[in-house]
């Protein structure tokens, strides 16, 4: 037995030895190294049954202990790697079929004393190595599993939710309009139980006036009822084919979309399947994305709800009709259709037959290239519609213009190309010589609008190449990964902030604007809220664009860049941020020694200068990184209260530039991971994440968490880890580390964040006040989609939820539309 610990023990050393000599040749830690010495002469005194063993192993422990201590504080996740194997040994060292193999001193002891008699047995006498390799052990486990009961992570606190009512505070209703949302075109406002637009109304905030379901019942909640849509992801599907609809409640029914652009109307009280539109979406493998967050809804005159009938088959393939009010779904091939509410028919008078081809004018049309994720604004009688371009795959792409169509008629009304920002006049759509800027930077998440003042504000990403700069002119400089307020009547843009200049790294502002009236210290103002992937939330004026929570720029690294390209010199942030400390090599994680040694060593291999180091061919660290600290679940605002709920994410990311020369066959243009080829540039770019060898974040956790924050002062209130590894260990365990996510949350009047979007398939239930979990179940699929609620026929609050997984951060596939209310309190 001793013999084979000792080979255990020596082959644990091998990498240590080869690694950490590697490492301090970076000019890493030299533990790693003095690991390796010390394990591998431990296990060959072991082998030769030395006692020496356990003293020079009780004196490894004690350091190592002392190190980690050191490096990673009274912090369990980050004490575990660091001593679990070290005790792990001890532990086999302590057996005994281990240590009565070793060679020692021999007494003579009694063995008979109860019959008189002077007979002795010769037994082996454990010396002080012995001991002292006990007490090591035992104080070293002590204090490691001593650490679980110390929350170093979290940030404790609690938002005010005091705020009262309108009347209280003598403010006027016109004030707060934003508290409630644009009229709908038929001039009503969206009623309390509906949800009309993707963030319940044009305004964005993910927040419902109901409060049936509160803080004290919440825990109370049942599955109502589910569904399975039918639409799965197929073998011959892109890799980030992913669920990430909320549907609309209008009338008797719930409006979703799926992945490949179905529409399907469902009974808002059963979820029965009224009808399904199925566009017959060809797949295209040249997709970086085969998704769908939702629908739009133009009420139209009546005034009456809309009521939804039954309709068998596919209505794709029924004849066209007369359409007052509409619903409107983009879809992954470029074009965008209007639906009759109450059918599912195409709307004969809109484009052709109820279709727009959105390629028009287009400088390049490569097929899977451009179309859009996100479902269209709509604004009074205007429906503007933005789209997405693949990142990284060619120079010369479609363009990212913004384009506004009459919502009844489909005909273009202006276009808005932040390559030609100053040329709004409509292009004719039947003549190809006009023709949009290339690979314009885009917007491809959810906009948001005020018709009030007439603006629209729209999330803006980046220029095809992301990673490189040179091909951009001024005006794509300067609308660049920012927001734009764009008049809706005619498209002229009316103000921009920029939140990252001269934009690297593909940081595009990935989340819809939110807008609500903020009660600041100089009175009440009509403010935007965005939150970025830097983790930086910034809070706007939305009149101006001037800063209500103050604005800095900071200096930016410079080092690293390949010729031709340049860095900005300074780099924006808030004073409402959620960004992480700059990453150390203290702060590499694994599962054990060696895999965290690898991260260390790949850490030091990696130009990295903090926040936006520049992308290089020696591979660049970007942190936070592309995943983004938000991503397009963005945030949760309650209007009342002036305060917001979120989930900022903590992955670091690789970004390497690969010369044209040194390409060779390698394959390209799976996704927006891996290796994209930028026909036409000097440079391929290779991104990812920073992996351990076990494919699990290089950084140590938590990895995901939920916050609250005052949007008028920029405090943050609380933040917490959020989720357990139960659904990505092979073992499901519910540990909680705080896991990544992608999707957003929702809050209610009664108190309460809404949010699944976890790496794990579970939905939640937190008190907005404090973060606190107050209802939690699992659930069939990955939860990747904001939730919604609304009130049934009956009354009854309820709350559903899309699961339907994510292809690329590998949570469970599924086609699920959960619904859940408050059981029967009397059974």
């Amino acid at each position: 037995m001793e013999k084979f610990v000792a080979i255990i023990m020596a082959i644990f050393a091998a990498p240590l030895l080869i690694g950490g000599a590697y490492l301090l040749s970076l000019g890493g830690s030299p533990y790693y190294l003095i690991a390796g010495v010390i394990i591998l002469t431990t296990a060959f005194l072991l082998f030769k049954k030395h006692w020496s063993a356990y003293g020079l192993y009780a004196l490894f422990i004690v350091a190592t202990m002392a190190w980690a201590l050191w490096e990673s504080g009274f912090y369990w996740w980050a004490l575990a790697p660091r001593v679990g194997f070290p005790l792990i040994f001890g532990l086999l060292m302590l057996l005994p079929w281990v240590s009565n193999k070793m060679r020692g001193p021999k007494t003579q002891v009694a063995a008979n004393a109860a019959a008189n008699t002077s007979t002795t047995n010769t037994v082996k006498k454990s010396p002080l190595y012995y001991w002292g390799l006990l007490v090591s052990v035992i104080v070293g486990a002590l204090l490691s599993f001593g650490s679980l009961a110390n929350n170093a992570t979290d940030k404790l606190g609690e938002l005010d939710l005091t705020a009262a009512n309108d009347d209280e505070q003598n403010v006027s209703s016109d004030e707060t309009s934003a508290n409630l949302g644009d009229p709908l075109s038929n001039g009503q406002q969206t009623p309390d139980g509906e949800w009309s637009a993707y963030g319940r109304t044009d305004y964005g905030q993910r927040y419902s006036p109901l409060d049936k379901i509160n803080t004290d019942n919440v825990k109370d909640l049942e599955l109502a009822w589910q569904i399975q849509t039918g639409d799965v992801k197929g073998p011959n599907d892109v890799g980030e084919t992913t669920y990430q609809a909320t549907p609309l409640k209008i009338g008797n029914g719930l409006y979703l979309c799926t992945p490949h652009n179905w529409v399907m109307a469902l009974d808002a009280d059963s979820g029965e399947s009224l009808w399904t539109f199925d566009p017959k979406v060809e797949k295209n493998l040249q997709r970086q994305h085969q998704t769908c967050r939702g629908v739009s809804y133009y009420a139209g005159q009546a005034t009456s709800p809309v009521q939804v009938q039954k309709i068998a088959g596919n209505t794709f393939e029924n004849a066209s009709k007369q359409c007052d009010a509409k619903i409107f779904i983009p879809t992954s091939d470029a074009k965008l259709y209007a639906l009759d509410p109450s059918t599912g028919q195409r709307c004969q008078d809109f484009g052709d037959d109820g279709a727009l081809d959105l390629m028009h004018n287009m400088p390049f049309n490569q097929a899977g290239y451009y179309y859009s994720t996100s479902p269209p604004v709509i604004a009074g009688d205007t429906i503007i519609v933005a789209g997405a371009v693949n990142d990284n795959y060619d120079v010369n792409s479609p363009s990212g213009v913004i384009r506004a169509y009459d919502v009844n008629t489909g005909e273009l009304l202006w276009n808005w190309d932040s390559g030609d920002p100053d040329n709004t006049a409509p292009f004719d759509v039947n003549d190809p010589t006009q023709t949009y800027k290339t690979s314009s930077p885009n917007s491809w998440s959810v906009a948001t609008a005020d018709e009030e003042l007439g603006l629209a504000y729209f999330p803006m990403g980046n220029r095809t190449p992301d990673q490189l700069g040179s091909y951009r002119n001024a005006a794509e400089e300067k609308y660049a990964t920012s927001v734009v307020a764009l008049d809706i009547e005619t498209g002229e843009a009316r103000w921009v902030q920029q939140f990252v200049h001269h934009d690297l790294w593909d940081m595009d502002t990935p989340a819809q604007p939110t807008l609500l009236d903020l009660d600041t210290a100089d009175g009440v103002q009509p403010a935007l809220v965005v939150p970025t992937k830097q983790g930086d939330v910034y809070v706007l004026n939305r009149a101006t664009g001037e800063p209500i929570v103050p604005i800095k720029e900071r200096p930016a690294p410079q080092g690293y860049l390949i010729a031709g390209e340049h860095a900005a010199p300074t780099q924006p942030y808030s004073g409402l941020s959620f960004e992480p400390e700059p990453l150390t090599e203290k702060d590499m994680w694994g599962a054990s020694l060696v895999d965290q040694m690898m991260c260390r060593i790949e850490f030091n291999q990696l130009n990295y200068d903090g926040r936006y180091t520049p992308p290089s061919t020696n591979g660049s660290l970007v942190y936070p990184g592309n995943f983004g600290t938000f991503n397009w679940g963005g945030i949760a605002v309650d209007p009342e209260n002036g305060v917001m709920f979120g989930m900022p994410t903590y992955l670091a990311f690789t970004s390497k530039l690969i010369p044209r020369d040194t390409l060779g066959d390698a394959e390209t243009n799976k996704g927006e991971q891996g290796i994209n080829a930028n026909e036409g540039a000097d440079y391929a770019v290779e991104l990812g994440p920073f992996l351990s060898p076990l494919g699990v974040p290089c950084q140590q956790p938590p990895w995901g968490t939920i916050a609250g924050a005052d949007l008028a002062t920029g405090d943050i209130a609380y933040q917490r880890k959020n989720g357990t590894v139960q659904d990505l260990s092979p073992i499901p365990i519910k540990l909680e580390l705080g896991v990544p996510g992608i999707g957003g949350p929702i809050i209610t009047k009664g108190g309460v964040a809404f949010l699944s979007a976890a790496t794990e398939n579970n939905f939640r239930a937190y008190d907005l006040k404090n973060g606190d979990v107050l209802w939690n179940v699992r659930i069939p699929a990955g939860g990747q989609a904001t939730p919604m609620t609304y009130l049934n026929s009956k009354g009854e609050q309820m709350v559903v939820l899309v699961a339907g997984g994510h292809g690329s951060v590998g949570t469970t596939i599924g086609d699920y539309v959960l619904a859940y209310k408050l059981g029967d309190q009397d059974k």
